[in-house]
């Protein structure tokens, strides 16, 4: 039996898929947040930032992802006082 062997150069092009899809929902989903308040605002848009930013330095890890969308919400719910 054939085994898949993946390539460099897939496995960036997947990265920058992947990164495309969470910025469109992203602005997707903030499109959705006329009724918020400034802070309420703030907090999405620094969680899902977070996200991305965890999971891109984690390789993808869900813990990070997660860790990272938490700090990014708390920090942009401070910035948005």
């Amino acid at each position: 039996m054939l085994e898949y062997a993946s390539h460099p150069f897939e496995e960036a092009q997947m990265k920058r898929i992947q990164a495309s899809i969470v910025a469109a929902l992203t602005v997707a989903g903030l499109a959705g947040c006329s009724g918020m308040s400034h802070q309420e605002k703030s907090t999405v848009a620094g969680a899902a930032i977070g996200g991305v930013a965890g999971s891109a330095l984690t390789n993808g890890s869900a813990l990070g992802t997660v860790g990272g969308a938490v700090a990014g919400g708390v920090i942009g719910h401070e910035v948005g006082k």
